[in-house]
């Protein structure tokens, strides 16, 4: 396989994770952010914890799906993520009017 090949594969990987992303982002009620990945999430609980003088963040989501191109399924039912670094927190705003 030559590089142009798996940048290709990487690029049509991408992409593909980009519809999805785009199919399924109304399905969701938050975006979240973390230093190594990113989520949708229909029940976000974020706690700000303390150990030994140091400031970490422990988050759960519930009903969530995971931007990750890796990943055989993007779908999890439960995620806990623990980090030191910033965590982003989005509500996504829903139209107010379904189209069928």
């Amino acid at each position: 396989m030559s590089t142009q090949d798996l940048e290709n594969y990487e690029s049509d990987m991408e992409l593909q994770l980009y519809r999805e992303y785009r199919d399924v982002v109304g399905l969701f009620t938050y975006v979240v952010e973390t230093e190594r990945r990113f989520y949708l999430a229909n029940q976000v609980d974020l706690q700000v914890r303390s150990a030994g003088g140091e400031v970490f963040y422990e988050l759960a989501l519930a009903d969530a799906w995971v931007w990750d191109v890796y990943r055989s399924s993007r779908f999890v039912r439960s995620v806990r993520v623990v980090t030191f670094k910033d965590v982003n927190i989005e509500e996504l705003a829903k139209p107010d009017i379904a189209l069928p």
